[in-house]
């Protein structure tokens, strides 16, 4: 019997739009991706490391469902009630309606005492998780868990990118190396206008949109994870759009724009370097006892990347399709109302379906 393809699996983050990845992450559970494959790691910024780390943790506990804790994390995070879904009604409209210019806008700090009363004052009668995003976190990872863990070499190993505000260095806060804490994964999901930097261990962290979005190189490098668990294929996950139909011209479709840009850049980043390596590697460019010592076969970048589809290693990633990628904004990484998270989830669930059947298709000789 062969042994099982080794897989990392990362994680671009997106706001409310990452249900995409929970929907995506629970049909790949759901086909029982671990028959065929061997989860050695999976990665992710801001949202992409929330569910990363939901998954991971079930994995750890050997979870059945796998997913069960994942889809309780994003039910808790969708507004439930009149007052909540006023609440995200009044928030998501007012800032359409402001960044269209038919509002005012003020700019206050997240650190202002002001801004942080008013908040606590519009969310006074909502559920505790809903009103405050680390009590949602603890309300379904138990962090004192993780500790007694310690550093752990389990498989999968948990990759969280993040980026230091104070030195300007990207980070990874990796499971191999340390205990995840709860203050990792705020650092990673820290928008820097809506929540203060998180403070971890004299230093302060902004979300992964700075960040490597989601984390991939890092994963190829057996520092980081571990000689014995690196992947012969890497999936991605993929929340912003590469393409746009037209060019944004209202100042919102401007910043929605530039957001998704932002957020691929450093992605299409570290593919173009996979995909120079992978260049090498099938050209004999390394000596033998070098190779040997960080990889050991060629890694698998998405073909939809490619600037050439004969190459044998492209699998296409999982990410949004164009007519939903058309009905979202800005905005809509905000809105945790039932109908956008629920959309989101259905669309994820029927990508990853789709990505693994494409998978099939290229690998199954003719």
């Amino acid at each position: 019997m062969s042994a099982k393809t080794k897989i990392a699996i990362a994680c671009q983050g997106g706001g409310s739009q990452t249900a995409f990845t929970a929907g995506a992450l629970k049909a790949l559970c759901e086909a029982r991706i671990w028959d065929q494959f061997e989860l050695v790691s999976i990665s992710g910024t801001s949202g992409g490391a929330v569910c990363a780390a939901l998954i991971w943790f079930a994995w750890e506990k050997d979870e059945n469902p796998l997913w069960r804790r994942l889809l309780a994390f994003w039910k808790d995070n969708t507004a439930q009630g009149w007052l909540e879904q006023t609440f995200n009604h009044f928030v998501v409209g007012s800032l359409r309606l402001a960044n269209v210019g038919l509002l005012p806008t003020v700019q206050l700090s997240p650190f202002s005492p002001f801004l942080q009363s008013m908040t606590a004052i519009a969310t006074m009668g909502h559920r505790e998780p809903f009103r405050n995003f680390r009590s949602l976190l603890e309300a379904h990872i138990n962090f004192a868990e993780v500790a007694s863990w310690g550093p752990r070499a389990k498989r999968p190993i948990l990759m969280i990118g993040a980026a230091n505000v104070t030195t300007g260095k990207l980070t990874k806060f990796i499971s191999l190396h340390e205990p995840i804490r709860p203050e990792h994964i705020l650092a990673s999901c820290a928008v820097p206008n809506i929540f203060p930097a998180v403070q971890i261990d004299g230093d302060a962290f902004w979300d992964g949109l700075f960040s490597d979005n989601p984390p991939v190189q890092e994963l190829i490098r057996p520092p980081s994870v571990g000689e014995e668990n690196l992947p012969e294929e890497i999936w991605i996950i993929k929340i912003n759009a590469t393409a746009c139909e037209h060019v944004p011209k209202l100042p919102d479709d401007i910043v929605d724009r530039r957001n998704q840009l932002e957020g691929n850049i450093s992605l299409f980043h570290q593919l173009r370097h996979l995909e120079m390596l992978n260049d090498m590697l099938l050209a004999n460019a390394f000596q033998p006892q070098y190779l040997a010592r960080f990889i050991k076969a060629p890694i698998r970048i998405p073909k939809s990347f490619s600037t050439d589809p004969d190459k044998p290693y492209h699998i296409p990633w999982m990410e949004m399709p164009e007519e939903l990628q058309a009905m979202l904004d800005l905005e809509s990484k905000l809105d945790r109302s039932a109908a956008n998270i629920g959309r989101l989830m259905e669309a994820g669930e029927a990508s990853a379906r789709r990505f693994l059947e494409e998978r099939r298709e290229a690998v199954t000789p003719a």
